[in-house]
């Protein structure tokens, strides 16, 4: 029998405005308004600050542990514009702020989360989000139920899940990638490819010459970008979604980018890190080299740049007194917010407060 070639592929790499303010005019034209941009820009600045706060909380005793976002913000930014804030999904694990706040979630909760009070991850009724993920590579099997659940309710939502390198060698993944694309679900897998698994390198973690390519085994279209250019991410988003919301296709895209701190604050990278890696990836800042960018337009100067750090200093100033000055939980806390209605057992037990209350009956 003759030898036939059964399949053939390429992955494409998107890379629009570099990390030198040089902007692809063709390939990035009407991806982003002007407008959008600097909006945009001023959003992820306001999270930059808000991480930096963050990180001198945990270090203060405020808070405690904590995963920084620097440098990564125009991943999950980029992916959030292109979403419909009432019905499109988006789902997390924990470096994702500012895509979490550009979809609606106030970043005081994220703030509770990490003050390990419960009522972080009491999502406001109306957004589309999930509950920051800890466990690594759990919530892309959320995501394929509320894309399950679109399709079938017929929403024509969408549900965009992020994950890094390091879970895409987990099993719940590729789980997820198998059960999106056999059933076909409005979903996009986003791999933010920072680099490391905490300690891992990529290169120790994946064989593959792109961590993309994973998801040709399960028949997803599949693409990398420049995950530091919010352009890139909003383009090879923008066609994603389309893609999900409109033929059930789905997508996994890789977006490299760099963890430039540490995994959390109880990691540190010095340990097994260069240090030259992060000069190399200070000069691919995203707030870099869009502000370059905003400013070759016009559209961004020296003043406006100090008016929005004092105005990002406030803003955050702001969600750390909400935050610290929230109301002290109450033991009843523990029933209330588990059952629609509370069976009689637990109410008992909330009465009493004694577990020796079942089966006694209230007076």
């Amino acid at each position: 029998m003759p030898t036939k070639t059964v399949y053939k592929t390429s992955i494409k790499n998107i890379s629009i405005l570099d990390e030198n303010g040089k902007f692809d005019s063709k390939l990035g034209k009407d991806v982003i308004p002007i407008d959008d941009a600097v909006r945009l820009y001023e959003h992820m600045m306001r999270c930059r600050r808000f991480d930096e706060v963050a990180f001198k909380l945990q270090r203060s005793g405020r808070m405690g542990t904590y995963p920084q976002n620097w440098g990564q913000e125009a991943a999950s930014a980029g992916a959030a514009y292109v979403l419909d804030k009432s019905k499109d999904w988006l789902v997390t694990p924990y470096r994702e702020n500012a895509g979490l706040f550009w979809h609606g979630l106030p970043m005081e909760y994220i703030l509770w989360h990490w003050m390990g009070d419960e009522r972080g991850n009491q999502i406001p009724e109306g957004l589309c989000q999930t509950p920051i993920s800890i466990p690594i590579g759990t919530q892309p099997l959320h995501a394929v139920g509320f894309a399950w659940a679109a399709k079938y309710r017929k929403e024509n939502a969408v549900a965009v899940t992020f994950f890094g390198d390091g879970a895409s060698s987990e099993g719940d993944v590729h789980e997820a990638l198998n059960f999106a694309t056999t059933m076909k679900l409005p979903m996009v897998f986003c791999c933010q490819n920072n680099g490391w698994a905490i300690s891992t390198p990529l290169e120790r973690n994946v064989a593959a010459e792109v961590v993309a390519q994973r998801g040709l085994a399960y028949g997803a279209h599949c693409i990398q970008c420049d995950g530091n250019d919010i352009f890139a991410v909003v383009k090879v988003m923008r066609e994603a979604v389309e893609r999900a919301r409109n033929d059930f296709e789905v997508t996994f895209v890789e977006m490299v980018t760099y963890r430039m701190g540490d995994h959390t604050t109880a990691d540190d990278a010095r340990r097994y890190r260069d240090s030259s890696n992060l000069e190399d990836w200070e000069k691919k800042d995203p707030l870099r080299r869009l502000r370059i960018y905003l400013e070759a337009e016009g559209a961004w100067d020296d003043a406006k740049q100090e008016a929005l750090e004092a105005q990002a200093a406030e803003h955050v100033r702001e969600v750390v007194k909400t935050a610290e000055g929230i109301e002290a939980p109450k033991t009843a806390d523990i029933f209330d917010y588990t059952f629609a209605e509370l069976p009689q057992d637990l109410i008992e037990q909330r009465e009493r407060m004694r577990t020796t209350s079942i089966g006694l009956g209230c007076d």
